[in-house]
């Protein structure tokens, strides 16, 4: 009796060593939604190096095929080294250009200016204005507004005024002076006290 209990406890060790994983095939157990799922994010694209060339849009072109990829208005041919693209010297936009358009290859002006914008109004080339009764202004060939501001002399009197539309201001009753807190008229003396005669030039 001691002997058939030593035998079943050895049958119980080797049953589950001839049992391994290898044994469970995927049959047996399907994945769940979950682990396919996964399997699908880590899909592999074809390779298309020495066989084509592929553009922004993930479209394919055959060898020796002209295309325009991504953005590019230049056409490129694909080779096994991958997309050669025209690369041609483009003229230099006018500095003057206020409208370009990029359908070709190169971008091209459509539009050049030829007016000075000054405070929000627009002038003709050469034509000279006056934006204030200090300023004289004209407008350049090159688009640009240059002014002469007017350099006032020093008034001849000691009440000057500021008449509409005049840059400098004006003595309306002639030259004159200070004489103490009074003002009198040039070429007039006054007795300011006893001992003194005032006298304006």
């Amino acid at each position: 009796m001691a002997l058939h209990i030593h035998e079943a406890w050895i049958l119980l060790f080797i049953i589950p060593a001839l049992v391994t994983p290898a044994a469970i095939s995927h049959e047996d157990y399907p994945a769940d939604e979950g682990d396919q799922a996964s399997s699908n994010d880590n899909l592999i694209f074809d390779d298309y190096r020495g066989k084509g060339c592929v553009d922004d849009s993930g479209f394919v072109y055959k060898l020796g095929e002209r295309f325009f990829p991504g953005h590019s208005n230049c056409p490129c041919v694909c080779t096994e080294d991958g997309p050669v693209c025209d690369q041609p010297e483009c003229p230099k936009i006018h500095p003057k250009c206020t409208k370009v358009e990029h359908n070709g290859c190169c971008p091209e002006c459509k539009e050049v200016k030829n007016f000075c914008e000054y405070h929000g109004k627009n002038y003709k080339i050469l034509e000279e204005f006056k934006p204030s009764p200090c300023e004289w202004c004209r407008c350049e060939p090159s688009n640009e507004v240059h002014c002469v501001v007017a350099d006032c002399a020093v008034p001849e009197c000691v009440n000057p005024v500021y008449e509409p539309e005049q840059c400098c201001p004006v003595c309306k009753n002639g030259p004159n002076c200070f004489a103490g807190t009074t003002i009198i008229p040039a070429g007039i003396e006054v007795k300011v006290d006893d001992c003194n005669i005032c006298h304006c030039h």
